[in-house]
């Protein structure tokens, strides 16, 4: 059985010449990349992504002033 993906029939009513070929999903793809390396080049959000992912719980600390 072959698999047929879902959007076939959508693409299938496009004109031949106007139904997106391989090269423009790999353009696409690659301006994406692109987009988001530039992004992530402009903000650079690393320390508050390190903050976030690598962030080791820090143990409860002892209320010694209670007693």
């Amino acid at each position: 059985m072959p698999s047929v993906h879902r959007s076939a029939p959508l693409l299938k009513s496009l004109p031949p010449h106007r139904r997106p070929q391989t090269d423009d999903v790999v353009a696409a793809v690659g301006w994406g990349t692109a987009a988001a390396a530039t992004a992530l080049w402009l903000i650079q959000p690393f320390d508050w992504l390190k903050e976030k992912l690598f962030k080791k719980p820090e143990p409860e600390a002892l209320d010694l002033c209670a007693e």
